[in-house]
């Protein structure tokens, strides 16, 4: 079972069941999750090709050597895309309904609907994936904003966004993944993500000279290209399509960082909860950013309940806020803002602890709002508590496996987390890892179009609250012990 970090209290496991053979299938009124006991293929995203390449030979699956056999195989295939075919992802980057009417219209028999099934049916998506990604130490701050970019919408037509997840390996061998929200929350990728990392090198692991392990297999039958009969007025859609998604994605300002000054350790060191330190941090920033102060939601899980998904921890509160202005009052002495900090923490702790156990407000407000649409009960109340924009938006990831290599040792290993778009056209998304003892990874976004946040501003402004906070409790920057 999955058990709360630390205890020996099991977890709800109810999400790990769609992580594969699972597909958001558009719908005019609504989107439906489809989701397959098995499936015994991937398909492969290449160069505008679609590929379908069975996971399973002689009744076994692949062996490492072999699927890198296989992707080989696609890398060298030298055929072109068929009309419409390059970018006809696009349909699942921009508006539902036309993708819905399209997929009636044009992938509902034949070759297309044969060719759409295997990618809807397929374990998981892949995108060999033509650029170069990656941290790169001479251009930190560019490198892992662009990185952080691609991930999150690369060019809009190579990642295959109904899909429960897309995986994706860069031209220099970076990998990352792109994972729809609605069948899973961050963490159940998370989980898969460290398993990932950790068995590629520690448990497989590479030859000398950069292969995988093991032997090719000249039996194994050649990856299928995916057949399309994609008529115009579809190909007209999917420019449409791929122009709403350029715009938005070209609208996210994203910026990805490691906070490598102190982390964890030094936090605990002064009796606080981390999460705390970290949201009214934030708290902190969004103040010197914005000068005022804004709704803020942080997401907990709930899986202490049977298929439970989150609750909000409504991170903004009258004492954090009391906090935020003692830290901008010259006047006020560092014991009166310590004071002030740790009652600020404790709520914020409690919030989190009320809304693990049941006994957060949001979801019930939900539910109060779907039940007065059934009676058709018209509440002011419910209308504009919902309609409340949340200009702050944050999330931790949580690590989970901690025990499965040891990241002292390797510290090339460490993953930077992940991170999503802003909720509010006028505000942040935030999310944050907490690696190890010493490292804490941000991934803030924003939108370009708002003449009013900046990601990179953000992110300074994070920094500087870090360390006023950290200063309150006597440790200056840089402090380890």
């Amino acid at each position: 079972p999955i058990l709360l970090l630390g205890s020996t209290i099991p977890l709800c496991s109810a999400q790990w069941e769609r992580m594969f053979n699972t597909s958001r299938i558009p719908g005019e009124e609504t989107d439906t999750i489809q989701h397959l006991r098995d499936s015994k293929h991937i398909v492969v995203f290449h160069r505008g090709r679609y590929f379908k390449v069975w996971l399973y030979h002689d009744g076994r699956l692949l062996r490492p050597r072999e699927i890198e056999q296989q992707v080989q195989r696609i890398l060298e295939d030298p055929s072109e895309p068929q009309p419409g075919e390059a970018k006809l992802a696009a349909l699942t980057a921009a508006d539902r309904v036309p993708w819905a009417r399209c997929r009636q219209a044009y992938f509902g028999h034949g070759k297309n609907k044969q060719s759409l099934d295997a990618i809807e049916k397929a374990a998981f998506f892949v995108t060999l994936d033509e650029t170069e990604q990656g941290y790169r130490e001479e251009d930190p701050e560019t490198s892992m904003d662009s990185y952080a970019k691609s991930l999150l919408h690369g060019r809009c037509f190579d990642r295959w966004f109904d899909k429960s997840f897309t995986f994706i390996i860069f031209k220099n061998g970076k990998i990352g993944i792109n994972a729809e929200h609605s069948w899973a929350d961050a963490p159940i990728m998370g989980h898969l993500w460290e398993y990932v990392m950790a068995t590629d090198s520690f448990q497989l692991g590479y030859t000398e000279d950069g292969h995988c392990k093991g032997d090719t297999n000249p039996n194994i039958p050649y990856p299928t290209r995916l057949q399309w009969d994609i008529p115009e007025e579809c190909q007209e859609v999917i420019e449409t399509s791929l122009s709403s998604a350029n715009l938005l994605a070209n609208d996210v300002d994203f910026h990805s960082f490691p906070f490598r000054t102190f982390g964890k350790g030094l936090i605990k060191k002064c009796k606080t909860s981390p999460d705390a330190f970290v949201q009214l941090s934030l708290q902190l920033a969004h103040y010197k950013d914005m000068g005022k102060f804004s709704l803020t939601y942080e997401a907990s899980m709930t899986r202490l309940f049977r298929e439970g998904r989150t609750e909000t921890v409504r991170s903004c509160t009258t004492e954090s806020c009391n906090f935020v202005l003692a830290m901008m009052d010259p006047t006020q002495t560092a014991e009166q803002k310590l004071k002030l900090f740790k009652i600020a923490s404790e709520k914020h702790q409690l919030l989190y602890r009320l809304a693990m156990t049941g006994a957060g407000i949001d979801r019930h407000l939900f539910c109060l709002y779907v039940v007065s649409k059934y009676l058709a009960v018209d509440s002011p109340f419910l209308k504009e508590v919902l309609s409340e924009p949340w200009r702050l938006s944050t999330s931790q990831t949580p690590p989970q496996q901690v025990e499965l290599f040891n990241l002292d040792r390797n510290p090339d290993y460490v993953s930077s987390g992940g991170g999503f778009g802003p909720v509010a056209d006028d505000g942040y998304g935030v999310s944050y890892i907490l690696v190890g003892e010493d490292l804490i990874n941000f991934h803030i976004s924003s939108k370009f179009s708002c003449p009013e946040t900046d990601s990179h501003r953000f992110g300074k402004n994070l920094r500087e609250a870090m360390i006023d906070i950290i200063s309150l409790f006597g440790f200056s920057p840089n402090s380890r012990k």
